[in-house]
C-alpha cells in the first residue's frame, strides 16, 4: 500500500508510491551518446587558455606554479544586477523591487572533461573553501539577505555549459520557502527544545536504513520523507546555522563527502543529471538555536508532473530504505583514482 510521510524539518508530506516502485538500478540514466570529453573545448569560455572569453574574474585561485584552478566570473546573463537600490515599492496589491543583487559562476577547474565525481578532493576542497569566501563577501553588501549556493549539472538540471561549474546568486529577499522552513525549525525547537536537524541526524544515525556516509563531521543519508528518488541530504554534526562558520578541518572533510556522494551517484546511475543546493540560515553568520545548515542533493532521474503541481506534494517511486541500500553498495574504487 502506499504511504504518506511527512520531513519533520521542511513539514512537507510525501507520497511513497510503493506500488509504482522501480527497482533502485532502473533510475540509471539511459544509455548516452558515447563520446570522449575532451579536456579543453576551443569554444569554451570556462577553459583554461580561453580566459580572453569570460573576462573580469572577481577571485582567482593559482596553483604554487601560478597556474589557476578555480576562477569566479560576473554570470553573463545575471538574474540580478550589481548596481543600484533594491527601492522596495508597494501600490495596492502590486509590490516590487529592483532586480538588485549579486550572481556569479564558479568555475570549479581549468579541464573541460571533469565532474564533482572524478575531481580530486584536493581541487574540491579549493571550491569549497571558495564558496566560503564568496558567501563572507556577498553578506557584506547590505542590499543582499539571502545567498544561495548551487549547482546544475546537465541538461535536465538546467545546465547549458558542460565545463564544470556552480553558482551563487545573492538577492535582497528571503525567499519564502526558505522562511517557511525557517519558521518549522523555530516551531519545532521552541516544542521541544532542541534543534529539528539535530535530531534528524541523531536518529539516522541509530537508524543505519537511510544512511549513505558517516565521516569525522558529516552525515549523509536519504531523508525518510524524500520528495524523488535518490534524494540526498547531507549535514554537519556540530550545529552550525550558517555554511560560512565552518572551519578548516570540516571544509576538507565536506569536499571528501561531497566527492564521496557524488561518485556514488555517477557510478550507481550512470551519471545522473543533478542540481545540489547549499541551504544556510539568511545573511551574515550568527548563533543560532534552531537552524542547522545542510546540502541537499537532487538527481534528476523522475519528472514532477500535474499533481506535483497542483498540490506541492510530490510522489516518489523509490522506497528510500531501498534507494540508500543501493548507493551504500556502490564500489567507490571501481573508479580510477576512487
Amino acid at each position: 500500500m502506499p504511504e504518506l510521510r511527512q520531513n519533520i524539518a521542511t513539514r512537507e508530506w510525501v507520497i511513497i508510491a510503493t506500488e509504482r516502485s522501480r527497482r533502485p538500478a532502473e533510475f540509471s540514466s539511459p544509455p548516452r551518446e558515447q563520446r570522449v570529453v575532451p579536456p579543453y573545448s576551443s569554444g569554451c569560455p570556462f577553459c583554461a587558455g580561453n580566459e580572453e572569453l569570460s573576462p573580469g574574474a572577481s577571485h582567482t585561485v593559482r596553483d604554487t606554479d601560478g597556474r589557476w584552478r578555480v576562477r569566479v566570473l560576473p554570470n553573463k546573463y545575471p538574474a540580478l544586477s550589481r548596481e543600484g537600490d533594491p527601492a522596495y515599492l508597494e501600490d495596492g496589491t502590486r509590490r516590487w523591487m529592483n532586480g538588485v543583487g549579486i550572481h556569479d559562476v564558479i568555475v570549479e577547474a581549468p579541464e573541460h572533461n571533469l565532474t564533482t565525481a572524478l575531481m580530486e578532493p584536493e581541487q574540491l576542497v579549493r571550491v569549497v573553501e571558495c564558496y566560503r569566501q564568496l558567501y563572507l563577501s556577498a553578506v557584506q553588501d547590505p542590499r543582499v539577505e539571502q545567498v544561495l549556493l548551487f549547482k546544475n549539472h546537465g541538461a535536465a538540471a538546467g545546465t547549458s555549459l558542460e565545463h564544470p561549474h556552480s553558482q551563487m546568486v545573492a538577492t535582497p529577499v528571503v525567499p519564502a520557502n526558505i522562511r517557511d522552513r525557517m519558521a518549522h525549525a523555530m516551531n519545532y525547537y521552541d516544542e521541544h527544545r532542541e534543534c529539528v536537524f539535530c535530531r534528524m541526524i541523531r536518529e539516522e544515525l541509530q537508524s543505519g536504513e537511510r544512511l549513505l556516509l558517516n565521516t569525522d563531521h558529516f552525515i549523509a543519508f536519504i531523508p525518510y520523507a524524500a520528495f524523488s528518488p535518490f534524494h540526498i541530504w547531507a549535514l554537519p554534526k556540530r550545529h552550525i546555522p550558517s555554511f560560512p562558520q565552518i572551519g578548516q578541518e570540516e571544509i576538507n572533510d565536506f569536499a571528501r563527502l561531497l566527492r564521496n556522494l557524488m561518485l556514488m551517484l555517477y557510478l550507481g546511475l550512470d551519471n545522473p543529471d543533478f542540481n545540489y543546493v547549499i541551504r544556510s540560515l539568511p545573511g551574515a553568520p550568527r548563533r543560532n538555536a534552531f537552524f542547522h545548515w545542510y546540502l541537499s542533493i537532487v538527481p534528476r532521474v523522475s519528472k514532477a508532473a500535474g499533481f506535483e503541481l497542483g498540490t506541492g506534494m510530490y510522489i516518489n517511486t523509490a522506497l528510500p530504505e531501498e534507494s540508500a541500500a543501493f548507493l551504500r553498495g556502490v564500489r567507490l574504487d571501481a573508479s580510477e583514482g576512487g
